[in-house]
């Protein structure tokens, strides 16, 4: 089964969290357990270097068991340092040997404007 298609949307400088259900064609859904995941955010599909690495390993990627729940998550730290207006990603689901990518497409990055590492001008 190919993957997903689903753009995502990420607000620059805001926690950003993705919550997600793996689930068969009629709903039933499908057990993560012993999985772990893996997602890449890139400008541009070839681009040797990511801008953002999501893993079940660095926390970013929760999965949750028999229910078929995958949390994904940025913190506020994170988004402000995309400092790009749009990307792509896929995130792919890992148990063994075997790597299923669940969903790709791309992202919209909304550029922050209020910026807390901004000195005060004055006037």
């Amino acid at each position: 089964m190919p993957a997903g298609k689903h753009d995502i949307y990420i607000e620059q400088g805001a926690t950003w969290s993705l919550p997600l259900v793996w689930q068969t064609a009629e709903g039933v859904p499908i057990d993560v357990t012993g999985y772990t995941a893996r997602m890449h955010i890139r400008k541009k599909l070839s681009d040797d270097e990511f801008e953002v690495e999501l893993t079940t390993e660095n926390g970013s990627i929760v999965i949750g068991g028999a229910d078929g729940t995958i949390g994904l998550s940025l913190t506020a730290t994170q988004t402000a340092a995309m400092d790009i207006k749009g990307a792509v990603y896929d995130l792919e689901m890992v148990k063994g040997d075997v790597v299923t990518r669940l969903l790709e497409g791309a992202v919209i990055i909304s550029l922050e404007v209020t910026r807390q590492q901004e000195a005060r001008r004055p006037r």
